[in-house]
């Protein structure tokens, strides 16, 4: 072989790798939830200038191009399959522990028994680190790698805290969790275990969100916090377009969905409009029934209140530590949602939660966390009221694992 034709194979090979190298890139900028002002890709951002959740957006029309429903049937079943309409430029900076692809269970004994046809269960807790809150944290820590930080802070109610820790030790980078000193156990030696700097706060997850907020610019953490950041909500939409691939590309009537933050309601409606702008569903629209605990009840208020913002919860408690949110910055984002879809928002007792995570465990062989089984006692309202027929397709969003949550069940776990 002559040395140019060396030469020219080594240039094409190289050409080749670079290719491969750096995925399909459609982000065309960030813009601001409230005010539509727009910021920059690829550049550091928490909240827009407006204090409100920053949205990535995409030229849908040349990312249909290149992600094709064909297409899709020849890639791995996790979140990444989904890589053109996710804003990671460069395939070395993807951060995954195989996040996403999770099953969507036919529920058919519980179904019978409540006289439903198509009920569903979404079953987010076979994830890694056990629970949904993998799939935004692998987009925000990726990104994060994406963009140079070094060094990553949040602040959580349990789940958030151990994928963060996950992904960060996973992409080399320094962890800083911050929780209210009674979260579940399990979630405080996850963390610990996995490399992160643990600091316990009488208080809640807000008051750990002040903190965030008060030591960051010193200390030189990048504050990844629930829709404090683009690239959460960008995880989170990706079960949006597995529920609609799950069902040969339509969408169910109706989803209840566990709601603290808010980052996966408001990511699978993105997702929703996404799909239909690349041609891919209709218009047509789940009814969104937010589901939250009794003690703690910010969007159900607002909602049933008239309100267009969710002011903060007073005196915030429940077992289910997802739920204990007590104001989430996307709160007028979730209400518009809510309402435009047609659906509602409804609060349980963690009695009630409790009971229906027994009740799915013993008919459906799911364990789920009291965040998932508050759905179970919402959809019976639901059913009494005339809102779900017994023909509706619905899908109960199960958003972690009942393990986690040992305290919650009564049962004791190590000091």
């Amino acid at each position: 072989m002559q040395p140019q034709q060396v030469k020219a194979i080594s240039t094409a090979i190289k050409q080749r790798q670079t290719k491969e190298a750096k995925l399909y890139m459609f982000v065309t900028h960030l813009e601001c939830s409230l005010t539509g002002q727009h910021y920059a890709a690829n550049q550091l951002h928490n909240l827009s200038e407006a204090g409100k959740p920053l949205l990535v957006k995409y030229d849908l029309a040349q990312a249909g191009k290149h992600l094709t429903k064909e297409r899709l049937r020849t890639r791995a079943g996790n979140l990444w399959r989904y890589r053109e309409v996710l804003p990671v430029v460069h395939a070395a900076n993807i951060v995954t522990l195989g996040e996403g692809g999770t099953p969507l269970l036919p529920a058919r004994q519980l179904g019978a028994r409540m006289g439903l046809s198509q009920l569903f269960i979404k079953d987010e807790s076979v994830n890694p680190t056990g629970a949904f809150k993998a799939r935004g944290l692998a987009l925000a820590v990726s990104m994060a790698k994406e963009l140079g930080i070094k060094k990553v802070a949040i602040p959580s109610a349990g789940n958030a805290a151990g994928a963060m820790a996950a992904y960060a030790a996973r992409a080399g980078l320094e962890a800083y969790v911050f929780m209210p000193r009674d979260t579940p156990a399990a979630n405080r030696y996850e963390c610990e275990v996995l490399g992160a700097k643990v600091t316990l706060i009488d208080g809640l997850i807000t008051d750990c969100g002040a903190e965030v907020a008060r030591r960051k610019e010193a200390e030189g953490w990048f504050d990844v916090s629930t829709l404090k950041e683009p690239y959460r909500i960008e995880g989170k939409k990706t079960m949006g377009y597995e529920l609609a691939e799950q069902f040969a590309w339509t969408l169910p009537d109706v989803i209840l969905y566990p709601t603290g933050g808010g980052t996966g309601l408001i990511g699978m409606w993105k997702a929703f409009d996404e799909m239909e702008a690349m041609g891919w569903i209709g218009s047509a629209r789940p009814r969104m029934y937010t589901v939250q605990a009794t003690g703690c009840a910010p969007i159900v208020r607002a909602f049933h209140n008239g309100w267009n913002e969710a002011p903060e919860f007073e005196n915030a408690h429940t077992v289910a530590s997802g739920l204990r949110v007590p104001r989430a910055v996307g709160d007028f984002i979730m209400l518009d949602i809510l309402r435009k879809s047609g659906g509602g928002a409804e609060a349980v007792t963690d009695e009630e939660m409790i009971e229906a995570a027994k009740e799915i465990g013993a008919l459906e062989g799911v364990f789920c966390a009291p965040e998932g089984s508050a759905c179970l006692p919402v959809l019976r309202r639901l059913q009494a009221r005339g809102e779900v027929g017994p023909d509706d397709k619905v899908v109960i969003f199960n958003t972690g694992a009942g393990v986690k949550y040992l305290e919650a069940f009564g049962l004791k776990t190590l000091n």
